[in-house]
C-alpha cells in the first residue's frame, strides 16, 4: 500500500476510481479504531458506483501509518482537521471533495468544515458522527477498554494495525476517558458550515444518541438530510451496507 509524507510521517493511503483531475474526490475519514482496512470494500463500492473518486487514508497511529505520540491532546482532532487533513488535501492535489467522515472522522469533517475556509468542500456525509460527549458514549469506551486488556479484542484489532495496534487503541480510548475530554464540545463550528450534510445514524449507536445528529441539523447554516438505521450500531456502513450505499448515492446524485 502506497504511503504519503504529511508532517513528516508517512500516512498509508488507497486510491479507488478516477484522480482528483478528473473528478470530485471522496475522502474517508475513519473512526477512533478504524484505518485504510477497517473501511473494508466500502469505499471501492461507492467509487465504482458514483464515478467518484475515492481516497482513503490511516491518520499516524493508526494502520501502517507513522506512530504517533502518546498520550494525544484533548484537542486531537482539531489538530487533524486544521492542520492534518489540508496538508493531505494539497499534497494529493485534490481540487473538489466530499469528506464522508465515521465517529471521530465525522467530527474531524465538521471541524474543518466549519473552521477553514476550504472551497474544495462541497458536502458531508457523516456516518454516526459526534459533536459533544455523552454518558452513553463514555460508559461504552470505558466497557471496551477492560475487552482490550481481558477479552480478545486486541488480536482483533492487531490484524488491522499491526505494530501500531497499541498506540491506536489507547490513544483513542485514554484521551475520551480524560477527564477534561468531558468538556469537548464543537458546536461553535456548526453555524460555519454551509454545504449540504447527509447524517446517517443507526438507532443502537452505543456511542451517540441521536441527540448528536439533532444538533448538528439545528446548528449548521446549509441543507441536511438524515438517515436513522434501525438494528444497527455504530457503524452503518457495515451493519446497514446496501442502505447506507444507497443513501449516499442519492445524496451525491443531488449534489450534482
Amino acid at each position: 500500500m502506497p504511503h504519503l509524507e504529511v508532517k513528516n510521517r508517512l500516512l498509508e493511503y488507497a486510491w479507488h476510481g478516477p484522480r482528483a483531475d478528473r473528478a470530485p474526490t471522496l475522502v474517508f475519514l475513519h473512526e477512533g479504531l478504524g484505518c485504510v482496512a477497517t473501511w473494508k470494500e466500502f469505499p471501492a463500492r461507492v467509487a465504482a458506483e458514483t464515478g467518484y473518486g475515492a481516497l482513503v487514508y490511516s491518520r499516524a497511529g493508526y494502520g501502517s501509518s507513522d506512530p504517533c505520540e502518546l498520550p494525544r491532546p484533548v484537542r486531537f482532532m482539531h489538530d487533524e482537521a486544521l492542520t492534518i487533513l489540508p496538508a493531505v488535501l494539497n499534497a494529493l492535489e485534490i481540487r473538489e471533495t466530499i469528506l464522508i467522515g465515521h465517529s471521530d472522522g465525522g467530527s474531524i469533517a465538521l471541524i474543518h468544515a466549519g473552521g477553514t475556509k476550504d472551497a474544495r468542500v462541497k458536502g458531508l456525509i457523516l456516518l454516526a458522527p459526534h459533536i459533544f460527549v455523552e454518558d452513553l458514549g463514555i460508559d461504552s469506551i470505558r466497557r471496551i477498554r477492560d475487552d482490550y486488556r481481558s477479552g480478545d479484542l486486541r488480536r482483533r484489532l492487531e490484524r488491522f494495525h499491526g505494530k501500531n495496534v497499541d498506540t491506536a487503541f489507547w490513544g483513542w480510548n485514554d484521551v475520551w476517558l480524560n477527564p477534561e475530554f468531558r468538556s469537548w464540545n464543537i458546536e461553535e463550528y456548526l453555524p460555519r458550515i454551509s454545504v449540504p450534510v447527509l447524517l446517517i445514524q443507526g438507532e443502537d449507536d452505543q456511542y451517540g444518541t441521536r441527540a448528536q445528529i439533532e444538533a448538528i441539523e439545528k446548528g449548521i447554516t446549509g441543507p441536511t438530510q438524515r438517515l436513522l438505521l434501525r438494528n444497527c450500531g455504530h457503524s452503518p456502513h457495515h451493519v446497514r451496507f446496501d442502505q447506507t450505499l444507497r443513501a449516499i448515492n442519492m445524496f451525491l446524485r443531488w449534489l450534482q
